[in-house]
């Protein structure tokens, strides 16, 4: 609980600091990331992914956990851009999310999220699997 607390603590931090950080030099990418999650109440999820920036591949490592009313499992699949970047291991970092939601099957799904280095992930995909989720998460990305 005390490092889910830390890890909402950065997000929020991460929220707050991206309008004040300068983005005169940033630079963008493009991101691909696959994420299984399952829970009950306490859930994880796991994943990898693909950063593609300055016309290299870049291999992602994903973890997380999430706090609330979570059952079930899922797989899902996003693709998307990732902004105010410098370097590939701007992208590496907590990003928080609370949300609710419930998929039965097949379902889009579409989020921006931000982490402590002000790094924007911005995302679509598609989730499968059965899963009804009230909660708060953490989704930590990590260069491999």
């Amino acid at each position: 609980m005390k490092s889910f607390c830390r890890a909402a603590m950065i997000a929020l931090a991460a929220l707050f600091g991206v309008g004040f950080a300068s983005a005169a030099h940033a630079d963008s990418g493009t991101i691909s990331i696959r994420i299984v999650k399952a829970g009950f109440v306490i859930g994880g999820s796991a994943g990898s992914g693909v950063l593609h920036f300055h016309g290299h591949n870049y291999p992602l490592s994903i973890g997380g956990l999430s706090y609330g009313f979570t059952f079930g499992a899922s797989e899902t699949r996003f693709h998307g851009r990732v902004t105010n970047i410098h370097r590939p291991s701007d992208v590496a970092g907590v990003y928080a999310q609370g949300g609710a939601g419930a998929a039965v099957g097949r379902g889009a799904q579409a989020v921006v999220l931000t982490n402590q280095r002000g790094a924007v992930l911005t995302l679509t995909g598609e989730q499968t699997g059965v899963i009804v989720s009230l909660d708060l998460s953490g989704l930590a990305l990590s260069l491999k």
